[in-house]
Parts: C-alpha cells; structure tokens; sequence
C-alpha cells in the first residue's frame, strides 16, 4: 500500500552498534537512573506537565530531520518485510527497551522514541520529564491473551487469587509487572498490608529463580518465562494463575520537547504510520516473523517462538483512544493511591494529533494488500 505520507528523497539509515549504545547508557548518571527506578515525585511533589502540542502535524519530513529509535523488535520487521524503505528519512536504531532505561535516554537526549507498555510514561512523569504516547497497539481478546500469568511456587499452595493473603509476592513498583501485581491485589479484594511485596527487578530468570528458590510465593512472569517455568518446575507443583485482567498495552512514547520541534514531529508521524504497517505484516506473516525475529534475532528455539506468536492472538490498534485512556486512568488512580505518588490526568500523556495514525495504517494495510505491505 502507499504511505499516507509523500516521500522525500531516500536518505541512508545508519544503526548504531551495541558498542555506542551501551557508551550512551554507561555515560548516564547513576543518580538519574536511580530516580526514574525508584518513582519519587518532582519536588514538592508536584507533577506538572507542559501544555500539550496542538500545532497540525505537517505532511512532508523536512530535510536533513533525522530520528533515534528504540523499538528493536519493529526495527526487525521493518527489515524483515522491506518497510523501512518506506522512511523518507534516516533512522538510528538504538538497541535500548524498558522504561528505565528509555527514559534515561530520554534525559541524556540520546532517544527520540521508545517502545514501552503503560506504566513508563507514568513514572516518568513523575519524576519530572514531560512525555507523550504516539502510538498504541494492544491484543484482542486481551483477557485471554494476557502477557502474564501469576507464577506460584512450589509448595506455596495459591490456587485462587484470594490464597494470595499472607503470601510473598515479587514486586516492581516502577513497571508494568508491579502494577499488575497491585491490580490483581484489588481483584482479590486485598491490601498491600495483607501481602508481603518482595521489591525484586523483573529482568531476566530473576522472578522464575524466586520462585523456585521460594524466596516468594508468586512473582508475574511474561511470555516464555511461563512455558520455561511451568516445564522444569511443574513436576516439583509449580503452578501458573491466569489473572483475568488485562495487561496488553504497548506504546511508542517520547519526550515532550521532542514533540514540540515541527520536524521530529512529521518524522514521528511517518515512523507511526510505517510501525502501523510492521505491526499488521507481524501478524499477516507469522512464519517469517518466526524465523527471522525470534530464532534469528532472540535466539530462541521455533517452538518457544510458535508459544509466544499463538500467545499473543490478534493485534488491536484502534484509531480512537477514548477508552485505552479511561484504562490508563484507572491505572495511574490505583498507583497514586498504592504508591502515594500525585494524581495525573491520563489524557494529558498522550498527543492526540497521532490518535488515528497507526491504526489506520495497521487497517489499510490488511485491506489494501490483502495479506501486509
């Protein structure tokens, strides 16, 4: 299919290796990172934020704009299914992902865009840098698709949410996976005070490692982390928990002031558009996504990459936000209130002039091509 956005003369996309990536990351001051882990609220605990952008996107990317992106999983559909030759512009790929370490470098100016789910741009915000979500892709039937599934240790004997009580769970206030644990806390009808959280980073084997060792009783694990700890713990009474609620958002985010140059935001634009595309070509060809993304790319075996693409179901990206941001509310409600951190109004975090750009290029691309771009 066409772009929505006229193309400019094709420029070279330059990635920069692991090596300048992680020099960018080592140069960052340890007290930032500290802070944007940690969650603490702007002095005087006040959140406040810049006003939003409403200037109109333009249509074409000036030139000489460039833009540094992490999204690596999308930089290898990009590649995969020939759609980065659709930026008119170039684009350095970062091999940077996560909350933490994106926002950092947000701070360091090193990152123009990031791919995170819904908890980073809260916790950013509160630690003073002002960003904005661009883009946002979920799963259908999401309940049924969750990414995470509450792993029970050996022994521990949780067979319902409400057995949680008096229980260790493992627990990471500044991600997605510490904000689902206080959410299914309040589907069972629990307090913080009736659990014992187990401040654990959520990286790696560190939670199947917990619960194998029972240094917790029941720690969220995601994608094939359930598989991996349901096979070699499973006979020892190793159990998994479906939650029942949904934990499937993702988001492409970026600092305000990035937004507020006229030039970065067409690219961000035209980026949107394309990942749009990627995103629909991920789900239209699964077998080269197998192939090329999680036995080339992650290293793992096709069977481990078969669990995690039928895990995951359909994509969902919708042209309007309306309700993902009444969901997002409700999060950042129970994490002021968890984490007494300052109320925010939800909508502010996202730039509304990109609302419908990738879902209409995510739409188009199944029905103008039949099967992606």
């Amino acid at each position: 299919m066409s772009s929505a956005f006229p193309r400019a003369q094709k420029l070279p996309t330059t990635t920069p290796n692991r090596r300048h990536v992680l020099g960018a990351l080592l140069a960052i001051p340890a007290l930032g990172l500290l802070t944007a882990c940690g969650g603490a609220a702007t002095a005087g605990g006040d959140a406040t934020q810049a006003a939003q952008v409403t200037a109109p996107l333009a249509t074409t990317v000036p030139e000489g704009t460039t833009l540094v992106v992490g999204d690596p999983a999308v930089q290898v559909a990009l590649e995969l299914s020939g759609l980065d030759k659709k930026l008119s512009f170039p684009v350095k790929f970062a091999n940077i992902s996560g909350g933490p370490a994106t926002t950092e470098a947000f701070r360091a100016n090193a990152l123009d865009v990031g791919s995170v789910a819904d908890i980073p741009p809260i916790h950013a915000t509160w630690t003073g840098l002002d960003v904005r979500i661009i883009a946002s892709v979920y799963r259908q039937d999401a309940v049924n698709h969750p990414l995470y599934e509450l792993g029970v240790a050996p022994g521990a004997g949780i067979a319902d949410l409400q057995g949680l009580r008096g229980k260790k769970i493992a627990y990471s206030p500044g991600q997605a996976q510490g904000a689902l644990v206080l959410r299914i806390l309040e589907k069972a009808g629990l307090q913080q005070s009736d659990v014992k959280l187990v401040e654990l980073p959520s990286t790696g084997d560190t939670y199947s490692t917990a619960l194998s060792s029972k240094q917790v009783d029941a720690a969220p694990l995601g994608g094939v982390q359930i598989k991996r700890y349901l096979a070699k713990y499973g006979a020892d009474g190793g159990t998994t928990l479906r939650h029942g609620l949904r934990d499937d958002p993702g988001h492409l985010y970026s600092p305000a002031k990035v937004l507020d140059d006229p030039a970065k935001a067409a690219a961000l634009a035209q980026y949107v558009d394309v990942w749009g595309q990627a995103q629909r070509w991920i789900q239209d060809h699964p077998k080269e996504w197998l192939e090329g993304y999680y036995v080339k790319n992650q290293g793992l075996s096709a069977e481990d990459g078969q669990y995690l693409i039928d895990a995951a179901g359909e994509r969902d990206l919708p042209t309007s936000w309306t309700e993902a941001i009444a969901r997002h509310q409700q999060t950042i409600d129970l994490l002021a209130r968890e984490q007494k951190k300052p109320k925010l109004d939800a909508a502010k975090l996202y730039d509304l002039r990109f609302e419908a750009i990738g879902g209409t290029a995510y739409a188009a691309a199944a029905s103008g091509s039949g099967k992606g771009a």
